[in-house]
């Protein structure tokens, strides 16, 4: 992981087939809770609404920890992974 101010990279060589962002709602950048933040089903339901395609969901049924996929233009994946 490298860090430089807010902005956080993590390296994983092998881990992931593609380049990939990841977006944690409930964490600020040093991973610690904050209280105020848009759930990952409201960020689903946004995206939905702009036609966007996901390539996973999360259960809109369920409350705490869950995530989404999509793929942004350029193939690679975006993971919006809440985890409280």
């Amino acid at each position: 992981m490298l860090k430089n101010g807010t902005s956080v990279i993590g390296l994983f060589q092998g881990m992931f087939d593609k380049n990939m962002l990841t977006f944690n709602p409930g964490w600020d950048q040093e991973a610690k809770h904050i209280e105020d933040f848009d759930d990952v089903r409201k960020v689903q339901q946004h995206l939905k609404e702009q036609g966007i395609e996901l390539t996973a969901e999360a259960d809109e049924t369920t409350t705490g920890p869950a995530y989404l996929t999509l793929t942004d233009p350029d193939g690679n994946p975006i993971l919006i992974d809440q985890h409280r």
